[in-house]
């Protein structure tokens, strides 16, 4: 699976999808995946259509004819690296002439041709043209560099088999596009508007991931509440229960859900499938109703925090995460301590935090940059500190506590331990004992022995 931004600390920008090699005969492909899950997602679509037109993947830059960025833009700092990506494959073009780099997805989309500006840019394919890519390759290979941008109304992808390397987690896209339209956000311009993937295909592909020994899958979307089959009318919850009860051996997860649109239903259907993990990532984005206003977000502090004690009076043992934004425009110290106040309230087991990046062309972008960066700064750091004391609170109470924990492999820091999580998504180290007989995608139980902010470790029972 693909190693995600640690929960309690600022994520990063950059997650690099490593590749196997192919047998095929055709060009090699290398594809470098940046930002979210969504994007993820998207590449495996790429190798896909790519893959099915003849085309093998080279397991290191190096060894590739086409090198494909699949970018994000959400924030300045996730184009910057672009950038500076770019500049370090300039060498890998000095050495052949031939080869092709693309700009994929967000960035491609906002930037357009002002990324072919750049020399060593060949094509750019927005996050809606990826069936074009075969030919746009193919042209670019000729010395024909190429742009496509245009947004969909309609596609989806439905009909490409995704191509996943080996592993036990899956992404699937539900949806693609957001309607939310909220001002910071430059998603609405670079995915275009809302679309739902129909119930019946999702849950074939589900059942295709569990046959090919996946665990676990996430459901993928923008705002994955305001997912809608519209052929047969089934909303989010339906999916969920669908999903939980078409393969009942695999764990469940989605992101990224609304606080508007998060339905009693859903969490419903949580509550009484087994299978559906016990983990919300709901973004509350700013504690202070003014800022939210201004934001768009469309809901208050007091309908946010109802949807949280639903979710608790439900599901008592549900994990939370959320995203806040420090700095935005016009906030105020009063602003910033209502966000605190928030975090107090609701005691994240993790969150996702960033510094304001203003965007060109959001909304936001008019109301002008007002808030220094060093106060900017400084209310992010104080705003990690808070969670990360939250964190590791939480964590200590799970202490003596059993979970049944998806096995991953290898601890980063240590061979001799594994990794893997719980049900409620947090991280757990174990030391790994090869008499047990446990391989990568079983599920072993654990009893936690201690832990930190970010972590649990603990003992094989």
């Amino acid at each position: 699976m693909i190693d995600l931004p640690v929960l309690g600390s600022p994520a990063p920008n950059a997650v690099p999808e490593p590749l196997t090699p192919s047998a095929s005969g055709g060009p090699r492909v290398f594809i470098e995946t940046y930002g979210c899950q969504m994007n993820v997602s998207d590449s495996e679509i790429v190798l896909g259509v790519l893959s099915a037109n003849g085309y093998g993947l080279a397991d290191k830059v190096e060894d590739a004819d086409v090198i494909l960025l699949n970018t994000c833009a959400i924030r300045d700092n996730a184009e910057r690296k672009i950038h500076e990506r770019l500049g370090h494959l300039r060498v890998h073009k000095k050495r052949n002439n031939n080869l092709v780099v693309g700009v994929l997805g967000c960035m491609a989309e906002r930037l357009r041709t002002k990324l072919l500006e750049k020399e060593l840019v060949d094509l750019v394919v927005g996050p809606d043209e990826y069936r074009r890519m075969p030919e746009l390759v193919t042209a670019a290979m000729g010395g024909e560099r190429g742009i496509a941008v245009k947004l969909s109304k309609v596609e989806t992808y439905d009909d490409i088999e995704p191509f996943r390397t080996e592993g036990i987690s899956a992404w699937i896209s539900i949806m693609r596009g957001c309607d939310k339209f909220c001002t910071f956000c430059v998603v609405p311009f670079t995915r275009g508007r809302e679309r739902s993937r129909s119930l019946p295909l999702i849950t074939d592909e589900l059942l295709r991931l569990q046959d090919a020994g996946f665990k676990e899958v996430t459901l993928l979307g923008q705002n994955v509440d305001s997912y809608l089959d519209e052929s047969t009318g089934a909303d989010f919850a339906d999916l969920l229960i669908a999903s939980a009860k078409a393969v009942p051996s695999m764990r469940i997860r989605y992101t990224t859900s609304h606080p508007q649109d998060m339905s009693d239903r859903v969490i419903a259907a949580m509550a009484e499938y087994d299978n559906i993990c016990k983990y919300i990532h709901l973004p509350i984005q700013s504690g202070s109703d003014r800022i939210l206003e201004l934001m768009n977000r469309t809901y208050t502090v007091d309908h946010y925090l109802g949807r949280i004690a639903r979710i608790r009076e439900m599901m008592p043992d549900c994990a939370l995460s959320t995203d806040i934004i420090a700095g935005f425009c016009t906030e105020t110290a009063e602003d910033h301590q209502a966000t605190l106040d928030v975090m107090r309230t609701v005691r994240y087991d993790g969150a996702y935090m960033f510094a304001y990046s203003p965007r060109e062309n959001t909304k936001a972008w008019k109301m002008g940059d007002d808030v220094p960066a060093e106060v900017k700064n400084q209310r992010l750091q104080e705003i990690i500190e808070l969670q990360n004391d939250i964190s590791r609170e939480i964590n200590l109470t799970e202490v003596g506590r059993q979970h049944h924990v998806l096995v991953e492999g290898p601890s980063k820091r240590n061979n001799e331990e594994w990794k893997g999580r719980t049900d409620t998504n947090k991280t757990v180290i174990f030391p790994h004992e090869d008499q047990r007989g446990y391989i990568v995608g079983d599920t072993v139980r654990c009893t936690i022995t201690h832990s930190n902010s970010a972590t649990l470790f603990g003992k094989l029972d």
